[in-house]
């Protein structure tokens, strides 16, 4: 049970609201949607995080293609470098990274709201603090079971298996398109259902490779040499982002292999 009075309680609720919207009139707005579930112990802290997941996924399908939260960081944001990162995250992957970073609840507590195991939620943690960091988010480190993901989802592709692929992404799962690939007719997209329908019937007649060195698809050209590029990141087993690359002289830069 708390130690602290109920409005110190709810002064801390909202300062975690506000953290993960990034608004205090939407922190305000999650806390009155979390009204009917708050109790007044620490267990409102899970009730809030739900709401706010939700509001944020919301928000994020709103948003269109070209100011999805996948875009670049704007580098003169006033409200700081962190707080623009936060907005290039996937709503799981913020939520996991607020809660953790800026307010210290475990990642066995954050796992049961995000729908992961702690192992998935701690490298997720660890992939929103690298964004933060600048550097590159970090693929599935076991490459065999990278590989067995993408696997499984080209055989879901080609068999045309809309329950399957939902089954293989995590729920804020992204497709990322370079410029080439967007004019040809690949639109960015966010969460499991939509990410599967735009790269379903896309990759049936692509083929497994490596893309240096990670697991990928590669659909080629009519006259050989490669069309475009899928490159998987793997969390836990679970796709979480799509690349697709169609630009010639990335292509050009890509080593691509056959399967291990």
């Amino acid at each position: 049970m708390l130690t602290v009075s109920v409005e110190e309680h709810r002064t801390r609720l909202r300062a975690v609201a506000f953290r993960l919207l990034g608004s205090y009139d939407e922190a305000d707005a999650a806390l009155t949607a979390a009204g009917s579930r708050l109790t007044g112990s620490e267990a409102d802290l899970d009730a809030l995080a739900r709401v706010c997941l939700d509001l944020l996924r919301s928000r994020e399908a709103r948003r269109e293609p070209g100011d999805r939260a996948n875009r670049p960081p704007v580098p003169d944001d006033p409200r700081g470098p962190e707080e623009a990162v936060l907005d290039t995250m996937p709503p799981s992957e913020r939520l996991a990274f607020v809660l953790h970073d800026a307010f210290g609840v475990p990642n066995e507590e954050i796992a049961p709201v995000v729908d992961l195991t702690p192992a998935a939620t701690r490298q997720l943690v660890a992939r929103a603090r690298r964004r933060v960091q600048g550097t590159e988010e970090m693929p599935e480190p076991d490459p065999a079971r990278q590989q067995e993901a993408v696997a499984a989802f080209l055989a879901a592709a080609r068999a045309d298996d809309t329950e399957a692929l939902l089954a293989l992404m995590d729920p804020d799962v992204v497709l990322r398109a370079d410029a080439e690939a967007v004019r040809t007719g690949t639109e960015p997209a966010h969460g499991a259902y939509a990410v599967a329908r735009s790269l379903a019937g896309r990759t049936r007649e692509a083929r497994l490779a490596l893309v240096d060195g990670a697991a990928g698809l590669v659909r080629s050209a009519p006259g050989g040499g490669p069309e475009a590029v899928f490159a998987f990141t793997v969390l836990d087993g679970r796709i979480t982002a799509v690349d697709v690359l169609a630009a010639r002289d990335t292509l050009d830069a890509l080593a691509l292999t056959g399967p291990a």
